[in-house]
């Protein structure tokens, strides 16, 4: 792909953490092997895309779109409109930024702009992290280029002959957590004799397992044992001043670890909940796990995830409904058991796919080639037949093709 004007590649997704870690991991990959691509995210307005995004270096501009509340709310009238607004404006970037692909990662603003993109015949990829398909998703696979998934049987979603298993992407500096042992635990201000538990809940928070951590607070704080606590920045105030008569010495409390792969690195133990990103992180990480599905996802999918874990030995799994009686119990159990917590790091590590952000991008590099060379193909027929028009156009006729220098 040398020798080409630079790549410009839209990517779209966020809500929660889970859509865009993924999302960032990938433009990072690509701007690693093509350093002068330009990039610009689509997400949601209001949603934590539009602080996280720009953190991690890049521009991106929101769309007027929001999820269907359970109940009825002004929001959910307001739906149908916002989808439409929210349509119209991806059309407009579309043919504004003339991208030479567009990737989705799932959550509210990937639906208008993945529509948006294929209806103008942009090639397109979705990549999806759960065993059960996303509604957004579902809805633009159809039309989408390739599908990136991370578990087997994901053809009952979407179309079999797009499929690649890739695995999940992931953020690079969780790769390498494996040798960041000592400066996890100093970045922490954490002894390296001590055993480290880490807790999580999601880039938003668990309620219950912030509920069970405070519940058994005493316990653990008897223990010795050093924590990190992401509650989630909904619950950090509440769950902080319910701490001020509490040791804290050995406790980090924070609304938000933007240091995962340091905490991943000093932890012994990890606690957290099911979501695929997290799951995929621990898996590299080679982590020992217990895992709370939270219930309030479609499908149950995070349970589906965790027996994934599981069955294969790889991850111990506390149900959210007994999380309450049995999380704390089970973890101080875990830290005292150093056989069963290296059978457990040993198993996890085979389910690891390190190389997902790798694939991803090898589908992407080739869904970009695979266009120039129908649009190679369609400009020679086109000059074969109309010799005073100078101007290329793609196979759709829409969007001029980038040529080489």
């Amino acid at each position: 792909m040398s020798g080409v004007a630079p790549y410009r590649l839209i990517i779209s997704g966020g809500g929660t953490g889970g859509h865009i870690f993924p999302a960032v991991a990938i433009a990072n990959e690509f701007k690693e092997r093509y350093p002068d691509t330009e990039f610009l995210f689509v997400g949601a307005e209001g949603r934590m895309e539009m602080t996280r995004v720009p953190e991690a270096g890049y521009k991106i501009v929101g769309l007027w779109i929001s999820g269907l509340q359970r109940k009825l709310t002004l929001s959910n009238l307001m739906f149908p409109i916002k989808v439409i607004a929210s349509y119209f404006k991806a059309r407009r970037i579309v043919r504004e930024f003339r991208p030479d692909a567009v990737i989705g990662t799932g959550g509210y603003a990937s639906g208008p702009m993945m529509m948006a993109a294929t209806r103008r015949g942009i090639p397109s990829l979705i990549q999806e992290q759960n065993s059960f398909a996303g509604l957004t998703n579902k809805q633009v696979a159809g039309k989408a280029t390739r599908i990136c998934v991370a578990y087997d049987g994901m053809e009952k979603y979407f179309p079999k002959n797009k499929i690649v298993i890739t695995g999940n992407p992931v953020r690079k500096d969780i790769l390498t957590v494996a040798q960041k042992r000592e400066r996890g635990l100093a970045h922490f201000g954490f002894k390296s004799n001590v055993k480290t538990l880490l807790i999580v809940g999601g880039s938003l928070g668990a309620r219950t397992i912030n509920e069970s951590i405070i519940q058994g607070i005493d316990k653990l704080a008897a223990s010795g044992l050093q924590i990190i606590w992401q509650t989630g920045k909904g619950y950090y105030d509440a769950y902080k001043a319910r701490l001020t008569q509490h040791d804290l010495t050995h406790i980090r409390v924070q609304a938000f670890v933007k240091e995962m792969d340091l905490a991943y690195a000093a932890a012994d133990v990890v606690i957290s909940r099911a979501g695929a990103i997290a799951v995929s992180e621990i898996c590299i990480a080679g982590k020992p796990v217990i895992l709370v599905p939270s219930p309030n996802v479609a499908e149950d999918h995070q349970t589906k995830n965790a027996q994934a874990l599981v069955s294969k030995d790889a991850a111990v799994l506390v149900k959210d409904a007994e999380a309450a009686v049995k999380l704390v119990d089970t973890a101080l159990s875990l830290m005292l058991d150093g056989q069963r917590c290296a059978a457990l790091s040993a198993n996890i590590l085979k389910l690891a796919r390190p190389d997902a952000t790798s694939a991803i991008v090898n589908e992407i590099e080739g869904m970009i080639h695979n266009a120039q060379q129908r649009v190679a193909g369609a400009s020679n027929n086109e000059r074969d037949s109309s010799k005073h028009s100078g101007r290329q156009f793609n196979a759709t006729g829409l969007v001029p093709v980038r040529v080489k220098r």
